[in-house]
């Protein structure tokens, strides 16, 4: 008996409310304002994400270069000619140009090795970044016997 008193008041209840079954404009206005403040602080988020996408591609890209570039001088002994410069050609369509290069050795304290640098120079949003690569030669050249 107890069980049809609650199924009657419920339907009672929900009838009654059949009236006020849309939204209100209060309710309205508060969802559009917090639209308004939601929306323009995910946009900004995304924005952010896709720039620093961009960087770290970016990064990545000089430091796969300034590695073939201090391959290409240990292999070639060419790090012995002191201090270089220069810029990379034929990157491809899809690497946007722009990355440059600059060698530097010194002298390794510990030893009689030389300490060789690349620094690859990129730019991004204006801003000039690089990324440096080091190894160790020995300083004289190897003479085969």
């Amino acid at each position: 008996m107890k069980g049809k008193k609650m199924s009657k008041a419920f339907f009672k209840n929900m009838l009654s409310r059949k009236h006020y079954a849309g939204f209100t404009f209060v309710e309205i206005l508060a969802s559009m304002l917090f639209m308004a403040i939601v929306i323009p602080v995910a946009v900004q988020g995304i924005t952010i994400a896709s720039r620093a996408g961009v960087a770290a591609e970016r990064k990545r890209i000089a430091a796969e270069l300034a590695d073939e570039k201090i391959t290409e001088f240990i292999l070639d002994d060419s790090w012995r000619e002191g201090e270089q410069e220069g810029t990379f050609e034929n990157l491809g369509a899809q690497i946007e140009s722009g990355y440059r290069w600059t060698l530097a050795t010194t002298a390794w304290e510990e030893d009689t090795m030389r300490l060789i640098t690349v620094t690859v120079y990129y730019t991004v949003q204006q801003k000039e970044l690089s990324v440096q690569l080091s190894t160790l030669a020995p300083e004289e050249e190897e003479s085969e016997e």
